[in-house]
Parts: structure tokens; sequence; C-alpha cells
């Protein structure tokens, strides 16, 4: 009688791994460089460490967090500005296996709070300001148990990162749980642009599916220099065995960052890798076209967050060495990458189709990603079905499958079963991606919007980005947003304008008028003749890209009443 075999267990996987492969194979190359104030002759001076050194420092850390009871499970929020710190702290945690619970600090102390209440975190590291802030507005009160300062500790209880490094000093054997794919590894919180943030539940399995899209998709190899100028996508950088060289700027204002900080460090490091948003490429772009900067080390830029103007990649693209390309992913919190296009096929051919209101080409689905295009729904789908499906250019709902899609919000039930298509007939999931847009005949998807920003106008739904394309190539505008503002019972379209403070433009009712006129030669734009000037768009925290359109919609609507 032959007896059943036991089940093999799944095999571990930990995410912090990828940085002690590192260290065992480039233990003496740079990982991180941190600007660290001046010298006599004002230049920038850095503290650093090599791969070996924040190996041996997050192992440290991680033997004394599991001794205080930071360990496998426990989520911990962790509010450290970029520095050497926090990427040891990030790898620390993850080598014991607790959950991060990131959130961006610029969200405001209201969001923030809201935040942290639904993340119910059992623990809190940060530097001074936070703790200070969490004691102030009784951020998670109750939950709290343990807390790190990193920093002078002054009055709020817990240990100092000093004390917790030496806790785990004292031994030096390596510490790596043996964390599963599935297993929970970070809550990631959305920006919540376009509605209340979201925390999106990260597993291992996805972070490591993430590092190794990245590396397949823009071919990077160990030994590159990068320039992470979003802190969050600096800590791929260890992984793929980058060098991460931390920017000297604000992370919350990079449409604020000074373009001179940026050069010089690209020069001084020889960087090959840069992540900045729109806005950051805008800003440098121009500062370095002005003044006649190449940037001959580069192989790659990569710009996310949103639509980046034509324009801008062209003017960055004239500092890049021939064969280099400025890419722009698509994505979001939930799904990361899910499709990519280069600043080539941009210029040569899709930029022309987005300036007649074709939407923003994106690119195709990188491998392993499956994207739809589903008809317009604002309810929950439970089930999928085939029927949902769109055909080829017809603008719909876009929804994705694959490795690094989320699966769940974090105590959010409703919010997940509203993303969340199951897909039992071929297993796993859809996510929806909260976008609006199409597929074309060659398998590019074409981004059009937010679907809760389309604009139902009784003489059809006008959406945000193929309207609004029209507009913005004109010379002297630059960008524009498309809102709706209820009148007489029914939902006007307006076109807000913020214009190029760069390039000498014609009169408010001059530049109406030639707006207009360009409005009237498409059908989707006819309908829209009511312009209104705004000085400076609102826009996210993250990447200062985003559009507000919410909050325009306000604003228009005042103006008019």
């Amino acid at each position: 009688m032959k007896t059943a075999a036991c089940p093999s267990p799944p095999p571990t996987l930990n995410i912090a791994a990828s940085l002690a492969a590192m260290a065992e194979t480039q233990p003496h190359t740079l990982a991180i460089a941190q600007p660290f104030g001046r010298d006599q002759q004002g230049r920038i001076r850095y503290r650093h460490y090599t791969f070996h050194e924040l190996n041996t420092e997050s192992d440290a850390l991680a033997r004394g967090l599991e001794q205080i009871g930071i360990g496998r499970g426990v989520r911990t929020v962790l509010m450290v500005t970029p520095s050497l710190e926090f990427f040891a702290l990030t790898f620390a945690l993850f080598k014991v296996g607790a959950v991060i619970v990131l959130i961006d600090p610029g969200m405001g102390r209201k969001n923030l709070g809201l935040c942290l209440a639904e993340a119910r975190p059992e623990a809190f590291i940060g530097v001074p300001q936070a703790h200070l802030a969490r004691i102030v507005f009784g951020w998670g009160r109750g939950s709290l148990p343990k807390c790190v300062t990193v920093g002078r500790r002054i009055g709020w209880g817990g240990w100092t990162l000093e004390q917790v490094r030496r806790l785990g000093g004292n031994k030096r054997s390596p510490l790596l749980a043996d964390t599963r794919a599935e297993e929970m590894a970070a809550i990631l919180f959305t920006s919540g642009s376009t509605g209340v943030a979201k925390g999106a539940v990260y597993t291992h399995g996805i972070f490591a599916a993430q590092v190794a899209s990245l590396r397949h998709l823009y071919g990077i190899e160990a030994g590159e220099v990068d320039l992470p100028t979003f802190p969050l996508f600096g800590l791929f950088g260890p992984a793929l065995g980058m060098t991460s060289i931390i920017p000297e700027m604000d992370a919350t204002r990079p449409a604020h960052v000074d373009p001179r900080k940026l050069l010089d460090a690209i020069q001084s490091f020889g960087v090959t890798n840069l992540f900045g948003s729109p806005a950051l490429i805008q800003r440098v772009g121009r500062y370095a076209v002005a003044h006649g900067v190449l940037l001959p080390t580069l192989r790659r830029v990569i710009s996310a967050g949103a639509p980046v103007p034509w324009q801008a990649l062209q003017r960055f693209a004239s500092l890049l060495p021939e064969g280099v390309q400025i890419h722009t992913p698509y994505g979001a919190t939930e799904a990361l990458p899910v499709c990519s296009i280069g600043s080539e096929e941009i210029l040569r051919e899709t930029r022309r189709q987005t300036d007649e209101g074709g939407g923003v080409c994106v690119g195709r689905p990188v491998a392993g990603i499956t994207v739809k295009i589903i008809r317009i729904c604002d309810e929950p789908i439970p089930t999928w079905n085939d029927a949902l499906e769109l055909p080829v250019g017809e603008i719909g709902e876009i929804v994705v499958q694959g490795p690094v899609v989320t699966a769940s919000y974090w105590e959010r039930a409703e919010a997940t079963a509203h993303a969340k298509i199951a897909d039992p007939l071929h297993g796993g999931f859809y996510h929806r991606m909260g976008d609006v847009g199409y597929l074309d005949a060659s398998g590019r998807l074409w981004f059009c919007g937010r679907k809760s920003q389309r604009v139902a106008t009784p003489q059809g739904t006008l959406f945000t980005i193929p309207c609004e394309g029209v507009f913005n190539a004109h010379p002297a505008v630059s960008r524009t947003a498309l809102v709706g503002v209820p009148r007489n019972g029914v939902l006007e379209p307006v076109l807000c304008v913020e214009r190029d403070k760069e390039i000498p433009s014609p009169s408010d009712e001059e530049l109406r008028r030639e707006l207009l006129a360009l409005g009237a030669r498409h059908s989707h734009t006819r309908a829209i003749r009511t312009v209104l000037f705004h000085p400076n768009f609102p826009v996210d925290i993250r990447h200062n890209a985003k559009i507000f359109r919410e909050k325009l919609a306000v604003w228009a609507a005042e103006q008019l009443a």
C-alpha cells in the first residue's frame, strides 16, 4: 500500500535576500551615498555605505529590532527622510519579516492621521519631527507599544536607533526570515490624488516580480549608478545592484528642485539611471538646455506619475547621447510597471495623435502583464466575463493582470471589491486601474484620463486627456485641465488653462479666442466653449504632476457663479 506523499512547503522568498546577494558579489561597490553638508570650498560632502556595509548595518538593525519586539508580521510605520538610515532600516525590516507601512508625509495632517488609524501600526520608527507629530496629533494612540527614534529622543519613550544597533551588534550572524512569496511585506498608501488614500498590500513576491520586471524591461545591470528623486523608487537600486545617489532636494517638491544640484550629482558620480517626475524632467531640462549642459553618462531616464509633455521629452532628449531614451512607464501604486514606451517612438509618431486628441500612448504591456479594456462601469464587477471586453480602438476602463499587481487594500474590503474582478476560469484576478483608455491595432495602450474625471455632458462624455491634448498643443500653454461645472441641471465642460510662464504670450482674450478656434476643429472638443485662466494648478504631493481636477472644478464653479 502506497502512502500519499506529503506536499512540499512553498519556497521561501524574502526581498531582502537581493541585498545579501549583492553584498556577496560586489561587497566593495558603493551602494548608497547621501549629501552631508559642504566642504570649505562649498562642494557637497557625502556619507556612504558599500554593499557590504549596507548589508552588515541592516543585519545589525534587524537583530536589534527583533530583540525589542519588531519582528515577523509586525506592522511598522517608517517615517524617515531619504538617508543611509532609511535604506538600512527598510532592508532590516524586510529581513525580520516585519510589514512596513509607508505613507507620504506631504499628504497633510488629517489624511496622515486617517491612514495611520487605518493601518493600526504596532510599531513606529521615525525622525524626531515624526514622533513629535505622532504625540501632538495622537497618531496611533493605544496601538504603538514599540517606538524607535532616528535621531535624538526627547520625551517620547522607546529606543533610539543607536540603542537598537547596539542590541543587534553583539552577534554577527546574518538574519533573514523565511518569508513566503505570498507573505505581506508592506502596506504602501496611494497618494489620494483622486480620492481617499488606500493602503495597497505588497507581498515579497510582488516586490521580487517588480525588481525582475524593471531589470528585464530596461536592461539595468549591476554596477550602474542611480539618481532616484522619488524615495520609494530608490529602494529598487540596491536590489538591482545599482549605486543609489540620494539627491539634495525636498522629495515632496520635485517641481521646485534646484537643477544645479541634480546636474552636479549626475556629473560627479557618472549617473547612468535617472528617475524623475514629469515636473522634475521639465525643470531640469529647461535649465540644462539654457546653460548648455549635456549628460553623456546617462544610459536611460525614467519618468512616471503623469503624462510627460512631448515638448519636455524632446528638450531632455537633446541632452542625452544618441540612442538614449526617456522611458515613460504606466502603472500605479497597485500595479507597476504595466506598460512602457520610449521617447523615440513618442517623438517620431505618437505625439502627433496626442495633439489631435487621441490620448497619450503609454506603450505596450510589459512581459507577464495582460491589459484589457472593458465597458465603463462605476459599480463592482465580482466576476470576469469575456463579454465585458471592448473592441480595439474603443475607449473604456483599463484592467490589468500579472505578477506585479496587488490583490487587495489593507482593511478596505469595499474598495477591494470595487477594484478587483475575480477570474476563476483562468485563475487570479483583474485590477481596475481607475483609468480610461483604449488599445490600438498594434497592441499599444493609449491613456485617456481618470475614470472619475470624465465629464458627462448632454452632447456626450468627454475624456480629459484627449480633450486637453488639443489645447496643450498651443505654444503659450503649459497645461490645461478639463472639468465639469454644474449649471442649470447639467454639467458644462470648462477648460482651465495654465500659461507657460517661460514664453511671452498674448492677452487672455486673444489666447481664449485661439484656444476656442483649436477646439472647434475637433468633434470631441467643439462643445467646450468656456475657458478660464488659473495661475498655478493644484497638483499631487508625490510627483507634483497629477492635476487635482476636483479642486479645479470647485474653483471654476466659483469663477462662474
